[in-house]
């Protein structure tokens, strides 16, 4: 028997208006912007909503109700959720009609789509916490699988997410850490007791994700005929297909023109047509499988680009100064008990922000192109730092008045 587990990461980060040197000190709000130089996150947000999230719903849904077998999961971070709720609403009640029909399962992440576990494991427990606060107010879930940002995945964070009471996490299928096993099967990972480890499969992820519109492509085009019969063929090797994408492939990356929804609507049919297939959530497939091994994944794996590393993010002297001065900020950000600072400082942790400044690569590239406000990764690394530098001088005068206060009330 063979089950398909499908996984979407749905999110969109609050992108960083054009903040200048000239700027600093201003009081000037960071995110919100309307001009021509700027990405404007409302404008963005509509867009992929119109041609991704409505429409693959109304896909979902339509296939809930004609196959009662079909389900799915996601995740979505809480910046999307937030953007959602501030600038399309109608999205948030399209989503909560496929959580109600019982068939699809919501992941936990970090709120703010961070790398907050590499740095803070008190921000990480406390962004974990106000997710799972987030998707139980809007969905009525409390959610029992959990997913890091990107993927990004160790034994370490395992052990963590099994003492904050998850039952399954979700990983890369990296062909190192595997070696002759398969990622078709469940397994434990290292250093825990109960925690089970889903991997995707990010070859049969990466046909539909990436190579779908590939004319160059030697199996262009992929039919859900042709597809079914690669996971038909895990019968016997394995237990589960987990097929973990971001929800954008369906309209955005690969857009309607390549077919992507026609083959999305034909795919459940075909792969029902074999007694043995099933679809499951990532729960169900923790709760339906023995583990088959242990995993040892000390260093540090994502889904991202060929190297499946955290280079995406912390791979030049930029990236690394930007992000660990912003880290260093958080006694002093803790210490405001200003809400508004608070959660500035956290958008600032969205890992888009360091994407953009990734410089090692251009082969693997265009993912880093999508919605990218910048010109350069150089032109990201200024525009953070100006605004990290403006936020800096909004904590220190805070915090002065602060001890201002403190120091007249004694």
């Amino acid at each position: 028997m063979v089950s398909v587990s499908f996984y979407f990461q749905v999110h969109q980060p609050y992108r960083i208006k054009d903040f200048s040197v000239f700027n600093i000190g201003e009081g000037h709000e960071y995110f919100s912007d309307k001009s021509e130089r700027s990405i404007n996150n409302e404008k963005v947000l509509r867009k992929v909503a119109e041609k991704c999230y409505l429409p693959t719903n109304k896909v979902i849904l339509e296939l809930i109700k004609k196959y009662p077998q079909f389900k799915a999961s996601y995740s979505f971070s809480g910046v999307v959720l937030d953007q959602f709720e501030e600038f399309y609403p109608k999205v948030i009640e399209s989503f909560k009609e496929l959580t109600d029909t019982g068939n699809v399962e919501v992941l936990d992440e970090t709120y703010y789509h961070s790398l907050s576990f590499l740095y803070s494991k008190k921000e990480f427990r406390e962004q974990v916490l106000k997710h799972r606060a987030k998707v139980k107010e809007i969905f009525k879930v409390a959610p029992t699988t959990f997913r890091n940002t990107e993927l990004i995945y160790n034994n370490a964070l395992a052990k963590e997410v099994e003492d904050m009471g998850y039952k399954a996490i979700l990983a890369e299928g990296h062909d190192y850490h595997l070696g002759w096993r398969s990622p078709n099967f469940v397994y434990k990972p290292k250093g825990t007791d109960k925690i089970k480890l889903l991997l995707k499969n990010y070859r049969l992820s990466d046909d539909i994700a990436f190579r779908f519109s590939e004319r160059s492509w030697k199996e262009w085009p992929l039919t859900a005929d042709k597809y079914t019969n690669w996971i038909n063929a895990v019968n016997g090797n394995g237990h589960s297909v987990n097929l973990f994408m971001d929800y954008e492939t369906f309209g955005e990356h690969q857009w309607e023109s390549t077919g992507i929804f026609d083959f999305l609507k034909a795919l459940p049919e075909y792969i029902l047509k074999h007694p043995d297939n099933n679809f499951k959530t990532p729960s169900e497939v923790a709760d339906s499988y023995p583990v088959m091994g242990e995993l040892d994944i000390h260093n540090f794996i994502s889904w991202a680009d060929v190297e499946r590393d955290l280079g995406a993010w912390l791979s030049n002297p930029m990236q690394k100064s930007a992000i660990e001065s912003l880290y260093k900020l958080e006694p002093e950000v803790m210490a405001t008990d200003n809400k508004d600072i608070i959660h500035t400082w956290r958008k600032l942790q969205t890992s888009d922000h360091f994407y953009y400044m990734c410089t090692k690569w251009f082969s693997d590239g265009d993912v880093h192109k999508y919605f990218n406000p910048y010109e350069s990764p150089y032109e990201a690394f200024i525009n953070f730092m100006n605004v990290l530098t403006d936020l800096k001088l909004k904590i220190k005068d805070l915090n002065a008045r602060k001890e201002e206060i403190v120091s007249i009330r004694e």
